[in-house]
């Protein structure tokens, strides 16, 4: 008897990621004895017998091996060669979910419901428009809805086949995220190895190779001589890491290292040589400079191990969308997010919305899902519009493959569009297209100015019946399906991609959670309607940039081998409407450019919000596939390696049910994708009873109901065969109401986590604390573009709001300070996830630091005591040191020193505003439980002139401290010069120190000065009042101390007499 295949020491096959095996020996199999390219068995006999007989590396011809069976034209041919049958071969039993999920909706829809929903299918079913035009939750809990009238429905009727997304690979198919072209072949190969037929291949076909005879191409397969290229192009890797070279990151390594090592030379210094005469001023100065050094620390290790990563879009359309035959790529379910029409113009959303609708990606595999949550009917109208206007965009884009495709902004393109484009009807269309634009504009802003005064009696529709959402806090849930139904044709008769409409229920007394609420409920309508495997959530000023931006994230998700551990794919945000200047750093280039590329190196970037394609799975709570590698860990593998020991699989998996039952270990997911296969198979589908508690204990996680319970078994997407449309959308409405996430791990352990404004941070810090790691993509060409508000004071209010949600972070149980050290997070991961929380606290040294120089001009004393040579040298160095680390990393990351400087001001600026009203707002909502609502960043166009809205003055308090901060500064150094012209020339010396550290504080200070001033260089009223004020209390205070009389200290009269 054969010995099993063995675990071969972590040795995996390139090719399948599967593990090499052992040869007959119970060896290590080594399949190509020139550079052990690891190669499994299977991999190695199938190109042997069908492929090149050449290793894929070094392309040398294979050598049989023992146990393998002889291939045609093979000298020495062996007479104990062993059947190919007998290997082990790896399975799965992953093919019984599908088989689950429909046992379960089935049982739930006999008994509960007592209808039979076996002979429609979903996948072939139409949607008639005079049935569902627009669904919403019923008053009641009997769970009758109420059919509104199809009258106010703005889409056209019509004949339309409605296209579902159908899994990208058999369900029986091994368990990974994507169909491997190869693993089919190899399946084919098997199959031709025990029926002695020729193996179909999912339409790839084979080349006669050294190994076979031209005779022996059979006359169903189609013959190709460059299919041998092509397979080999279908294995490669659909990414690459791309290191910095090292010519550049180790210098930059070096210096941080350098920069570290005398940095504690100075703290020592500080430390050890007090200021005598101004201990205060020394201590306080002291305590600062640790702290900076600390939120130092905390920001530059997490940047050691910066990447790049290249994508192959050929390779990707190779391997899942060849032309001529149905793609297998992964069905997408992007989430648009609004709230007030008024302040997130509909024109603004209706771009974004197009864009997705025009996205190069097939229109099957593509729904748009666009939450409500003010439940406007403006919004509601709008929408009905764009899917009316997508009819002719959606065709004009996809013909001249035009970028972008958010109309707006691809007509004010400034450039030559005639660049490229040979069609003769191309310049004749584009203007019928821009022309039809124009009027959708006209029509769009007609609903907005007819929207700015609401009716007394409420908004009606245009059947005359009430608008459902006329009071916004106490609403029915509503679904509306514009686009991708019958009828959802665009102008050449071509199928368009589902637009769907969601505002969810609102009821008085219940927590709705905000934005990240709302996320939750179009989680759980799209897995009930489409279930597409993957998500992509956008701002609603975030359109897509590139039309090829799915296809860049699928690179990464559908990876064979990568795509198992990636929780999601976040582009970098880039933003239109910018002035030249950036003068408050919205570009944010240092924090995209370095710091998330640094992150990526190590176990991935944190979710900033939006342009995130998340895995579906990840968001359900499940862990990520255990990797088996057993290997030394060194330094490096401590620091951005695993932070637990990996058991072995039965003790990890008696470890997660004692934990999903305790809940000792929030970190651990309370439940496993395996547990919960093992679960309902072990239960026996013989045993109603026992089926009935699998399914109890499943919906006590994810919510009553069965037909989105059954949406998370189905890992690769899909909704079940035996549903109809009607009981879905039925089920859609009863998933956003507010009860649903009642008693369940919504918000939690499920979804987009509660607890904090800024829900995208604490979202990814949740599936990196339990081992998924994350990707950083940045093409060529920016994926998702966006509006930033650059006035003064829109700016600070929306750092206020990120600074407000880190602290609340900071204060909770999920603190990356002490949560999750059972889990998988890596060390400098934290580090990373620390700062981001711990941030904010720095403004109050910051503040007092930027006091400290007026400080020392007014009294005439200093932090640092009189130094000598070698001290002076010190100080030198960590300046150098300081300057040589902002080049070195501009030099690797490609920042320029422009967006570097801006950046370094806008701390400042930010950190003794925004960040310090956040800290404040933060600790009042912990300890008096006083909360803050943050209101939606302002996304108005810029309609009244270039950048007007840049010199708008808006008043906030947000504007006081700086304010405060330049006139103490200002006031300091005439003071001091004054003083110092007084005094004579030996007073100079100690001057230019105190001089040198206001001069800091001002110059960073410098872009709000401009900010103040406006476009006329005038400065408002409420500054010159506040201004004067705090100029008269400083004076008064100066007038106090007397520092311009001299003071001449006289002989003692006591001691010398009258004649002294």
């Amino acid at each position: 008897m054969k010995k099993p295949v063995k675990h071969s020491g972590g040795q995996v096959c390139q090719i399948c990621g599967d593990s090499v095996g052992t040869t007959v020996d119970g060896d290590l199999f080594v399949a190509c004895d020139v550079c052990g390219f690891p190669v499994c068995r299977p991999c190695y006999e199938y190109e042997r017998k069908d492929g090149n007989q050449s290793c894929p590396q070094c392309k040398t011809k294979y050598k049989r091996h023992k146990g393998s069976p002889p291939v045609r034209q093979e000298e020495g041919d062996d007479g104990d060669a062993d059947d190919v049958s007998d290997f082990n071969y790896p399975t799965s039993h992953q093919d019984q979910k599908p088989k689950i999920a429909e046992r379960m909706l089935g049982w739930h829809m006999g008994h509960e419901q007592g209808e039979d929903v076996g002979a429609p299918k979903y996948d072939s079913g139409e949607i008639p428009r005079n049935h569902i035009p627009l669904l919403t939750h019923s008053q009641g809990l009997s769970g009758e809805l109420p059919m509104s009238s199809p009258d106010h429905m703005m889409s056209p009727g019509g004949g339309g086949k409605r296209v579902h997304p159908l899994p990208y690979r058999s369900p029986n198919s091994s368990r990974e995220f994507g169909n491997v072209a190869w693993k089919e072949r190899v399946d084919g190969w098997k199959m031709k190895q025990e029926k002695n037929v020729v193996p179909m291949t999912n339409g790839t076909s084979h080349a006669p190779s050294e190994g076979r005879g031209g005779g022996d191409i059979d006359a169903t397969t189609d013959y190709n001589m460059d299919d041998a290229l092509l397979n080999d192009e279908a294995r490669q890797p659909l990414s690459r890491k791309v290191s910095v070279p090292s010519s550049r990151i180790n210098p930059y390594r070096m210096v941080i290292v350098l920069r570290l090592v005398i940095l504690c030379i100075f703290l020592h210094y500080r430390i050890t040589n007090p200021v005598t005469n101004a201990i205060p001023l020394w201590l306080l100065s002291v305590i600062c400079e640790i702290w900076f050094a600390i939120s130092w620390i905390l920001d530059q290790f997490p940047k050691w191990f910066p990447v790049n990563r290249e994508t192959y879009l050929d390779r990707l359309s190779i391997r899942y969308d060849r032309e001529g035959e149905p793609s297998e790529l992964a069905a997408v379910d992007i989430f648009v997010s609004t709230v007030d029409p008024l302040k997130e113009p509909p024109l603004v959303t209706a771009n974004t919305v197009l864009s997705i609708l025009a996205v190069d990606y097939p229109v099957d595999k593509v729904s748009c899902y666009v939450s409500d949550d003010g439940a406007a009917m403006l919004t509601f109208e709008a929408l009905a519009e764009t899917s009316e206007f997508a009819r002719k965009w959606v065709p004009f884009c996809k013909k001249y493959i035009i970028e972008p495709r958010a109309p707006e902004w691809y007509f004010s393109q400034k450039i030559d569009y005639l660049k490229d484009k040979v069609q003769p009807s191309f310049v004749k269309d584009r203007r019928a297209m821009k022309r039809e634009y124009e009027e959708f504009k006209v029509r769009i802003n007609g609903l907005v100015a007819k929207a700015q005064k609401v009716p007394d009696e409420g908004w009606i529709m245009q059947d005359g019946t009430p608008w459902p959402g006329n009071n916004t806090r106490d609403h029915p849930g509503m679904i509306q399906v514009f686009l991708g139904h019958s009828g959802g044709l665009d102008t050449e008769g071509n199928e368009l991609p589902r637009l769907v409409y969601v505002s969810r229920e609102k009821r008085p007394g219940f927590q709705h959670h905000k934005k990240a609420g709302a996320m939750n409920a179009l989680v759980r309508v799209s897995a009930v309607l489409t279930n597409g495997p993957f998500m992509l959530n956008l701002d609603c000023d975030h359109y897509i940039n590139n039309s090829k931006a799915l296809r860049e994230a699928m690179c990464f998700l559908m990876d064979p081998n990568l795509g198992k551990q990636v929780c999601y794919v976040q582009f970098p945000q880039r933003f239109d409407g910018i002035d030249r200047n950036d003068r408050y750093a919205n570009r944010n280039t240092v924090f995209f450019d370095i710091n998330l590329r640094g992150l990526d190196g190590i176990q991935g970037p944190v979710y900033v919000g939006t342009g995130c394609v998340f895995n579906r799975t990840a968001l359900y709570g499940y862990e990520p596939p255990i990797k088996n590698k057993h290997k030394k860990k060194g330094f490096f593998s401590l620091c951005c390696g695993d932070s637990r020991k990996k058991n072995s699989k039965s003790s990890k998996k008696s470890s997660e049910k004692k934990k999903s039952s305790k809940h000792v270990d929030n970190t651990v997911p309370i439940f496993n994708l395996e547990d919960i296969e093992e679960g309902v198979e072990g239960a026996g589908f013989d045993d109603e009873k026992s089926l009935l508690m699998s399914q109890m204990s499943l919906e006590k996680r994810f919510g009553q109901s069965a037909v989105f319970v059954a949406s998370t078994l189905m890992e690769n997407g899909g909704v079940p065969q035996s549903a109809t449309p009607e009981s879905l959308l039925k089920e859609a409405i009863h998933v956003i109401s507010c009860g649903y996430e009642d008693k369940t791990d919504w918000g939690s352990e499920i979804g987009w986590i509660y607890g904090s404004v800024t829900e995208d941070i604490l979202t990814g810090f949740k599936m990196h604390a339990r081992g998924w790691k994350s990707i950083y993509c940045m093409p060529k060409r920016p994926a998702f573009k966006g509006s930033a508000p650059i006035n003064l004071s829109d700016r600070l209010n929306q750092v206020l709001r990120w600074a407000l949600g880190s602290v609340e972070i900071l204060f909770s149980r999920h603190c990356p300070i002490w949560y999750g050290y059972g889990g998988r997070l890596k060390f400098l991961e934290r580090f990373a996830y620390i700062n981001t929380t711990i941030y904010p606290l720095t403004s109050l040294p910051l503040l007092l630091y930027c006091t400290l120089p007026a400080i020392c001009l007014l009294t005439g004393k200093f932090i640092i005591p009189q130094i000598s040579n070698i001290a002076s040298i010190w100080f030198i160095s960590l300046f150098l040191s300081i300057f040589a680390t902002g080049i070195l990393e501009m030099r690797w990351s490609g920042v320029g020193i422009d967006e570097w400087w801006r950046n370094e001001q806008f701390w400042v600026i930010g950190g003794v505003s925004a960040h310090l009203f956040a800290v404040f707002q933060g600790l009042l909502k912990v300890l008096a439980g006083i909360d803050t609502n943050f209101t939606v960043t302002s996304k108005a166009s810029d309609e009244d002139g270039d950048f007007a809205e840049l010199y708008m003055f808006k008043w906030t308090t947000l504007l006081i401290p700086p304010t405060t901060l330049l006139i103490v500064n200002l006031v300091g150094v005439v003071a001091g010069i004054s003083y110092a012209i007084n005094s004579g020339y030996q007073s100079w010396g100690p001057l230019f120190g105190k001089l040198f550290f206001a001069f800091w504080v001002i110059v960073h200070l410098y872009p709000f000065l401009k900010g103040l001033m406006g476009r006329q260089n005038r400065t408002p009223t409420i500054v010159v009042v506040w201004s004067i004020l705090l100029a008269s209390i400083f004076s008064l205070l100066w007038v106090r101390v007397d520092p311009f009389t001299t003071r001449v200290t006289g002989p003692d009269v006591l001691q010398c007499g009258i004649n002294c």
